[in-house]
């Protein structure tokens, strides 16, 4: 049975993880792009739906707990 601190503790775990990614994939791509690369597109543009995976996977863990 999944109890409440379970799903709070997925949410600390998605948000820190997503938050971590998805910073890294921002920051360096940000900075490639001033930097005049343009392969810094290719990081920052799938960087925000790239930072949900981690949570999705970890939602999909404790759903099978089920």
């Amino acid at each position: 049975m999944i109890t409440r601190g379970d799903i709070i503790w997925l949410g600390i775990s998605a948000g820190v993880t997503g938050s971590l990614i998805g910073g890294m994939m921002l920051g360096i791509g940000m900075d490639l792009i001033v930097n005049q690369q343009p392969w810094g597109w290719l990081l920052l543009l799938p960087g925000a739906p790239v930072s949900a995976i981690p949570g999705w996977l970890l939602a999909r863990k404790l759903v099978r707990q089920l």
